[in-house]
């Protein structure tokens, strides 16, 4: 009998498939992906991008933060790109899913924004593999009782 490859941990499954989910993003300054989970089964995926019917940054000349100046973090409304733990929120909500008791797989910790939207709706935790340092988001997360959880490049490498 053959045997099958290691398989992957639920952790590096998930998250490669937040990932995965980035590789649809249209931002011009970066890609990134979430993915909603409960007992090992998929919610929603959603990645940064344009609200749907408008036009995307690069058919407007290039991207608006970058021609005005604008650093990370700062002046969020100055974008048209819907965050992608925005996106799997709206997902869930187009299709009746609850988000409650769910945890998030993002490739980018959440800003302060993201946070608070999935505190209301509901998750118990959150896992992401690049830092966005915020401490009022990490503040926000502890008190509302929601875990926060970096993945390093180690605990999502698939070990042959």
């Amino acid at each position: 009998m053959a045997s099958h490859p290691e398989r992957p941990p639920w952790d590096t499954y998930f998250m490669r498939m937040a990932f995965l989910a980035a590789e649809r993003s249209t931002c011009l300054r970066r890609h990134v992906g979430a993915v909603a989970v409960r007992d090992k089964r998929i919610l929603a995926t959603g990645y940064n991008d344009v609200p749907s019917g408008v036009r995307h940054c690069h058919e407007l000349g290039g991207c608006l933060r970058e021609r005005k100046g604008v650093e990370s973090g700062e002046l969020l409304d100055y974008c048209r790109t819907v965050h992608a733990e925005q996106n799997v929120i709206i997902q869930c909500a187009i299709h009746a899913v609850s988000l409650r008791d769910a945890v998030v797989y993002c490739t980018h910790q959440p800003c302060l924004t993201c946070s608070k939207m999935l505190v209301n709706a509901k998750i118990k935790g959150v896992y992401y593999y690049h830092p966005y340092p915020s401490v009022m988001a990490e503040e926000l997360f502890e008190e509302a009782g929601v875990f926060l959880k970096p993945l390093s490049p180690a605990e999502i490498e698939h070990v042959k």
